[in-house]
């Protein structure tokens, strides 16, 4: 008979609470799929006191995160705690050191200090399992480690934040502001007080440059990623969009070029026929285009409380199990360094939304300066002309809106045409430009 795993979970907030109640209530079948029994012997929080609705009797309460790493009769150490650094990365290093293994949904500590952890975890023959920390219940972590291994892939891509997904799913449903929809996101709890980590695009950066390491087996840094939020969309656009066939998400993309792995976090359009234009609300989805492979779509929870607990526990029963894969797919000192692409570089469609002055040979100068840089246009939609009041008495002409699409050009040259464009004094305002991913 195998003696059970021992788990010791420090954090015991709506994930840590649920992952308690999971390991009792899925017991039995834990035992079964693993082939042996898994069981919580002691935990950690800040509050000791704090009401939880949970039964902890047999459970050791342990005074610290560092002590709970360090107890001889835990063989499992669960950080969900949070947080990049101490006390966080202090307890799974030394947890890791123990030969024990570990489990964490906490995305900042592995896009800080990963290949650290997977280092001491390598050294020490434990696991270090984050399904979790990308994507919650979505198993990506897994399908690009352990599923595609025998596959080279090309681009990952993918809706990584809940928060800002329902922002834009609502600006376009319903016609509403950015501001708007973030209001209600924040009286909903989608959104946090300070919501600039995930409305300016930094979550889905951390996410992404994990996603990136294990699909290209690069060195994990979140420096290497260019990183634009959605809170210049407006309504307009989204319209726009809709009408020209597209949809407009916060992308994390990854993506060999030939100039090496380009990583960007930005708005983008994508067609309405695409698997991950579909995906709407709080919802997530990954795009996994390999070698030879139709593209893969996952889609699911990115997030709450049982999402990850799923996930976590899913973690769990893999070192119960005793699959000990290595934490990037490949030795740490395999992974090759990785530095920021230009985005000056970057190849694609673009959208562009000007509003141009209703004068003569308007439209022949932002021709010439996009001709210039051998930019040309698959669309050109014009918007609407004020031509008088309603009296039929002529007044001043408005700015008149005029949306270009392009065939594939880099950005270099793109924003090269629209600063001679603005030089020109053709337009009013500053330009919106939105890069466009193809199928």
């Amino acid at each position: 008979m195998v003696a059970p795993l021992k788990v010791g979970i420090a954090g015991l907030g709506t994930v840590g609470a649920e992952v308690v109640r999971l390991i009792e209530q899925q017991g039995a079948a834990l035992a079964a799929r693993s082939g042996r029994g898994v069981r919580v012997v002691a935990v950690t929080a800040r509050s000791k006191a704090k009401k939880r609705g949970l039964d902890l009797r047999g459970i050791d309460w342990v005074e610290s995160p560092q002590a709970l790493a360090e107890d001889s009769n835990v063989d499992c150490f669960v950080e969900l705690m949070g947080g990049a650094d101490d006390p966080a990365f202090s307890a799974i290093e030394t947890a890791l050191k123990a030969g024990k293994s570990v489990v964490t949904a906490n995305k900042a500590l592995i896009a800080k200090h990963g290949l650290k952890l997977a280092k001491a975890a390598e050294q020490n023959g434990g696991a270090l399992n984050y399904e979790a920390a990308v994507g919650a219940a979505i198993p990506v972590i897994k399908t690009l480690r352990e599923g595609l291994s025998g596959t080279s892939v090309n681009r990952v891509y993918g809706i990584l934040n809940g928060t800002c997904n329902y922002i834009l799913t609502r600006m376009e449903h319903e016609g509403l502001s950015f501001e708007e929809c973030l209001k209600d996101a924040q009286r909903l709890g989608y959104a946090e007080a300070n919501p600039s980590f995930d409305v300016d695009g930094h979550d889905t950066a951390q996410k992404l440059a994990i996603l990136a390491s294990l699909a290209f087996g690069t060195k994990v840094a979140q420096t290497a990623v260019y990183v634009e939020g959605i809170s210049s969309i407006t309504p307009e656009d989204l319209r726009a969009a809709e009408e020209l066939g597209y949809r407009v998400k916060l992308l994390g993309v990854a993506v060999r070029t030939a100039k090496g792995i380009e990583q960007r976090v930005h708005p983008t359009m994508v067609p309405k026929s695409s698997s991950i234009a579909q995906v709407m609300g709080v919802t997530n989805a990954v795009t996994i285009d390999g070698e030879g492979i139709p593209p893969i779509t996952l889609v699911g929870p990115g997030a709450g409380g049982a999402a990850t607990a799923s996930a976590v526990v899913a973690d769990i029963a893999d070192v119960a199990r005793g699959i000990r894969a290595t934490p990037f797919g490949r030795p740490v000192d395999s992974l090759r360094a990785t530095t920021k692409a230009p985005m000056e570089r970057h190849e694609g469609g673009y959208y562009i939304r000007l509003l141009a002055r209703d004068h003569a040979g308007t439209a022949a100068t932002i021709a010439m300066r996009l001709a210039e840089q051998k930019i040309s246009l698959e669309s050109i939609v014009q918007r609407h002309r004020n031509g008088g009041d309603v009296n039929g008495t002529a007044k001043k002409a408005s700015p008149v809106p005029v949306i270009l699409i392009t065939y594939a050009t880099s950005e270099d040259a793109v924003h090269r045409a629209l600063k001679a464009v603005q030089r020109d004094r053709v337009i009013s305002g500053r330009p919106q430009v939105i890069r466009i991913e193809k199928n």
